[in-house]
């Protein structure tokens, strides 16, 4: 993740309806199921669905061993794919064990240069003329909804870890990728209303591969009434590490957008997850969820461990599996779980 500074924050009242972006209709935040739905709520027993240990072992495998990052510009020794490629593999084959079935939408990109003169959490710079070109993935899944099809709930993260350096990203954004999985793991036997999209893209190169996902779709008219990005998930300052304070800020840019961040805060309270749950409003559109306001998707969040974003060893080689509190990472992952069944069964 690249972040845009320029942000003033604040925590919010609780909204209680919203408007779909694109249909007009209203999507209500009440905490209830929808019309028809008469079993008893759902969201706590697949809340406890949620694995740690699968968040562990897979942060391990992407940004430990076997792979130590997950970058185009990079291969593991004797491995025939890039490290980057090698993800995408591995988070297909997963995805696949699942029942689901996966698109590849083939982006071009190059990886940026470093310029060391510059602030070392900023390290970043445009890559030079001369730099190579490499062919990556966006990949899709979904699961579509028997009431809603039409309407989409997207999940997405981005993959891959910085390309000018050797850091591992464990928070930078390991955790946001398995956190997606999980999500998609825990939903592959849920009967779900509106259709559930999920989406991981890369972030660490240039350019975005998010904003070609955005506008495939915006020129489809697809109808997105809720977009969940996962980035550096339990991210957070030394002073929260050794108070052990479980922390999440969502981030948005439109009211569409601060709708859905205060029903971040609502799932936290009813479902008594136990996050230190807070909001905060950007200036400008960023992050991954910033190419789909950017393409008209204002309902739009991020959530993250801390805004600004306080890792000490933020986009460094420090930023390794095993600092990763993985409580923090299982909590803020059933928060968006529960957001996201609620949204789903919702009363059209």
């Amino acid at each position: 993740m690249i972040r845009n500074g320029n942000l003033f924050c604040g925590l919010l009242a609780c909204a209680m309806a919203f408007t779909s972006a694109w249909a007009g209709e209203p999507i209500s935040t009440q905490l209830s199921p929808s019309p028809g739905i008469t079993e008893p709520d759902l969201i706590p027993g697949l809340l406890k669905r949620v694995a740690e240990a699968n968040l562990r072992k897979w942060v391990d495998y992407l940004a430990k061993d076997p792979l130590p990052f997950r970058k185009a510009n990079y291969t593991v020794p004797g491995h025939a794919q890039n490290s980057l490629d090698e993800t995408d593999a591995w988070i297909e084959t997963q995805l696949r064990s699942w029942g689901y079935q996966v698109e590849r939408q083939l982006c071009e990109v190059r990886a940026y240069g470093c310029d060391l003169k510059k602030p070392k959490h900023h390290t970043y710079a445009q890559p030079p003329p001369d730099a190579p070109v490499y062919r990556v993935c966006n990949l899709y899944t979904k699961k579509t909804g028997r009431r809603r099809p039409n309407e989409i709930i997207l999940l997405l993260a981005h993959k891959d870890s910085q390309s000018w350096n050797d850091s591992p990203g464990a928070y930078d954004n390991a955790v946001g990728t398995v956190a997606v999985m999980e999500l998609a793991r825990v939903l592959a036997s849920y009967e779900n209303e509106r259709t559930i999209g999920f989406l991981w893209c890369n972030e660490e190169h240039t350019p975005w591969t998010s904003l070609t996902a955005a506008n495939h779709f915006r020129q489809r008219g697809d109808n997105l009434v809720a977009i969940f990005n996962q980035d550096s998930l339990g991210g957070k300052s030394d002073d929260d590490i050794a108070a052990g304070r479980k922390t999440n800020v969502s981030l948005y840019t439109t009211p569409e957008g601060q709708q859905l961040a205060d029903l971040m805060s609502q799932v936290n309270e009813v479902y008594q997850i136990g996050l230190l749950q807070s909001s905060c409003r950007r200036q400008q559109p960023g992050d991954d969820d910033g190419s789909f306001v950017k393409a008209g998707y204002g309902r739009a969040i991020a959530n993250l461990g801390s805004f600004p974003y306080a890792d000490a060893e933020y986009h460094l080689a420090g930023d390794v599996a095993e600092r990763v509190d993985i409580v923090n990472v299982r909590m803020t992952t059933q928060a968006t779980l529960a957001a996201v069944l609620h949204l789903d069964r919702a009363p059209e």
